[in-house]
């Protein structure tokens, strides 16, 4: 599918923003005051700066909070319910460490969940999709979540938590690289069974349905090469995996800890990029990209 740069931006950031979130709900880092206004200020710049990214995707932005209406069928809806859910419960927790030195740990542990659940959220608006078959599987939502909590880790100077995390996370992205590459094949999905004529032989098209690019070929079929995505996988892993480690089991420096945060920022962009490059909609069949 066409890796549209606000969508990527969106998962990327807005995945490390509520994964902060996560780990402030649950005391760590412990702070107060203005050390944690500090950290809450860029758990909000990322998360919200990454859900209005999200928005420049749509053909008419104005009509966003329509989507809260949808919530009973649509997991994009309930992403902006959950969205809502988290930054209010963890306003109110972040204003109770900054302005008035108190911790009420329940607001903090369901503004976790509801940060966790807005990841999740997210994942299934592509992990729900058979129409892709890349995406239609729980290793998707494995891969947001582990990223989620990774990059939540390593925000908030948790170092031994993110090293464990960011293997973890490697780990599924990897495993979603090697099931993706066998989901289209295995789904059973060919111009056969699409057009219902399977019982007849083998099917094919008799010519492209349009000799010119349309809004379907712009958005749901790009083709990258198998070289070019290797090539590309290695690189998203030792950013976003490799780098950091080795950065996080060296000496620590701050300096460090920075190049680590900005190396996995990298990687992930790198792994969001082809998320959507690779994912193969099944109405690139009809046009012979498939």
């Amino acid at each position: 599918m066409h890796p549209a740069p606000s969508v990527i931006f969106f998962s990327t950031f807005s995945g490390l923003g509520f994964g902060l979130l996560v780990f402030l709900g649950l005391g760590m880092p412990d702070v107060t005051g203005w050390t944690a206004f500090a950290f809450f200020t860029i758990a909000y710049l990322l998360a919200v700066g990454g859900l209005i990214s999200s928005t420049f995707h749509l053909g008419h932005p104005e009509r966003a909070l329509r989507a809260f209406t949808q919530w009973r069928t649509s997991w994009l809806s309930r992403e902006a319910w959950c969205a809502v859910a988290a930054l209010v419960l963890m306003g109110l927790y972040g204003g109770g460490l900054v302005f008035l030195d108190q911790r009420w740990s329940v607001l903090g542990i369901l503004g976790a969940i509801a940060s966790l659940a807005t990841v999740y959220t997210t994942s299934m608006i592509y992990g729900q999709l058979k129409t892709v078959p890349r995406w239609n599987s729980p290793l998707t939502s494995a891969n947001f979540l582990s990223l989620c909590i990774a990059g939540g880790a390593l925000l908030s100077s948790k170092i031994t938590w993110a090293i464990v995390l960011l293997i973890v996370a490697g780990a599924v992205q990897i495993a979603t690289w090697m099931r993706g590459d066998k989901a289209l094949s295995q789904s059973g999905t060919n111009m056969e069974t699409a057009t219902g004529l399977g019982g007849i032989g083998s099917v094919r098209a008799f010519e492209p349905p349009h000799t010119g690019t349309n809004y379907l070929l712009r958005e749901f079929v790009h083709v990258i090469g198998r070289k070019h995505a290797q090539k590309l996988r290695i690189i998203s892993i030792l950013l976003m995996t490799v780098l950091p480690v080795i950065f996080l089991l060296t000496p620590f420096s701050h300096y460090l800890a920075l190049f680590a945060v900005l190396s996995h920022i990298g990687g992930v962009l790198t792994a969001r990029w082809l998320f959507f490059a690779e994912a193969e909609h099944v109405v690139g069949l009809y046009y012979g990209k498939r």
